[in-house]
C-alpha cells in the first residue's frame, strides 16, 4: 500500500501521448545548447528565463516556445533534447512515449528536415535499448501556417515514413479551423499516417467536430470543449475517442482559470477516454506526474480514477494490442495492490 498519492503515482505505469518535444526545453539546456552553437539568448541566466515562463494566453507562450527554438541548429542538439526527455519518462515511470515534433518551426529557419529527425529518432532508439521506452513520433503541423506549407512539409516527410507514425495539427488554435487543412489530412491518410489534432482547447466544440468529420482524426489532442455540446460528447463516447488532456497547461494558458475547473472528472464520469499528459511541461511547470497530482488534488480524483487514466492512455496510444492488454493488466495488478 503506497500512502501517499504521489507515491502511488509514481509507481503507475503510464503513456504520454500529448507531449511536444520542443516543449521539455529545460532553460539550462537550452543555455548550453546556445552556448554550444554560439547562439546569444535574450536572458541573462536559466533562473533569468524561468521568471518570463508566464503566460496569459497561447500566443504569449508560443513566442517565447519559437525563441527557444532558435538555438537548435545540430542533429547533436535535437539528440540531447530528446534524450534528456526521456531520462524524465525513467524519473517518473513512463513506459511508452508518443512525441510530436514541429519540423516547420526549424526548416523555416534553414535546418535541415533530416538533420531534425534522425537527431529524435537516435535518441528515441537509445531510449528504447537503454531505458526500455517504447515510442512513437508524430508529425505536427502548425495551423498558423499554410496548407500549401503543410503539403510542403508532407512531402519531406515521406522519405522517413518508416520513422513516422502520425500527423497531427497544433499552434495558435484560433482562426485556424481544423477545415484549413482539410486536403493534406487527405493526403496523410493516403500515406498511411494515423491521424489527429489539437482542436477544442482555445477554439469551440465546432472544432472538435470538423476533426472528426473533416480530417477523419482518431485521437483528439486537448479536447475540453466537447462538453459544451451533448450531442458531441455521446458520439465520442460512442466511438471512444481518446481525448489528450493537459491541465498544467490548460492553467498556465488561462484556458482555465483554477485547476480546480479542470473537467477531465466530469469526462471520466460521463465514460469518455480521458487521459493526462504534460504536453510542453518544461514551460508549463510539471511533467507528467506533477499533471496527475495536482489535478488529482484539485479536482479530487480516487485512485481508481488515476488508473482508470492510466489505463486509457494504454488503450489510446498506437502501441500494438498485445503491447496494450500487457500494460492494461499491469496496471490493474499493481492498482489492486496498492
Amino acid at each position: 500500500m503506497h500512502d501517499s498519492l504521489a507515491d502511488f503515482i509514481q509507481e503507475l505505469p503510464k503513456a504520454e501521448l500529448h507531449l511536444h518535444i520542443e516543449g521539455t526545453f529545460e532553460p539550462e539546456l537550452m543555455f548550453a545548447i546556445a552556448k554550444r552553437n554560439g547562439i546569444p539568448l535574450d536572458f541573462a541566466s536559466a533562473e533569468e528565463l524561468k521568471t518570463a515562463y508566464r503566460f496569459n494566453n497561447l500566443q504569449e507562450f508560443l513566442d517565447i516556445y519559437y525563441l527557444g527554438a532558435k538555438v537548435l541548429i545540430q542533429e547533436e542538439d535535437f539528440y540531447d533534447l530528446t534524450i534528456a526527455y526521456l531520462k524524465t519518462c525513467v524519473d517518473q515511470n513512463v513506459v511508452h512515449t508518443e512525441i510530436f515534433f514541429d519540423p516547420q518551426t526549424h526548416t523555416d529557419r534553414g535546418i535541415a528536415f533530416e538533420t531534425v529527425i534522425r537527431g529524435i529518432r537516435r535518441a528515441l532508439e537509445d531510449g528504447e535499448q537503454l531505458h526500455g521506452i517504447t515510442s512513437r513520433l508524430i508529425l505536427c503541423f502548425l495551423r498558423h501556417l499554410s496548407e500549401e506549407a503543410a503539403f510542403q512539409t508532407l512531402e519531406e516527410a515521406l522519405p522517413y515514413k518508416a520513422w513516422i507514425t502520425g500527423v497531427g495539427l497544433d499552434s495558435s488554435e484560433k482562426g485556424h479551423p481544423p477545415s484549413k487543412f482539410e486536403r493534406v489530412f487527405k493526403k496523410a491518410g493516403e500515406e498511411g499516417f494515423l491521424l489527429m489534432a489539437h482542436a477544442g482547447e482555445e477554439g469551440p466544440s465546432s472544432y472538435i467536430r470538423e476533426a472528426l468529420d473533416l480530417l477523419h482524426v482518431t485521437r483528439i489532442d486537448h479536447g475540453n470543449r466537447c462538453l459544451d455540446d451533448e450531442e458531441l460528447v455521446q458520439e465520442l463516447v460512442r466511438r471512444q475517442i481518446p481525448l489528450t488532456l493537459c491541465p498544467l497547461s490548460n492553467l498556465e494558458l488561462k484556458v482555465i482559470s483554477r485547476l480546480a475547473d479542470h473537467p477531465v472528472k466530469r469526462m471520466l464520469d460521463k465514460g469518455l477516454m480521458a487521459t493526462l499528459h504534460s504536453d510542453d511541461p518544461a514551460y508549463f511547470g510539471g511533467y507528467i506526474n506533477e499533471n496527475y497530482l495536482r489535478t488529482a488534488e484539485a479536482v479530487g480524483l480516487t485512485r481508481h480514477d488515476l488508473g482508470q487514466l492510466a489505463i486509457h492512455s494504454f488503450q489510446a496510444s498506437f502501441l500494438p494490442v498485445r503491447e496494450k492488454e500487457i500494460w492494461i493488466d499491469r496496471v490493474k495488478t499493481y492498482c489492486a495492490s496498492s
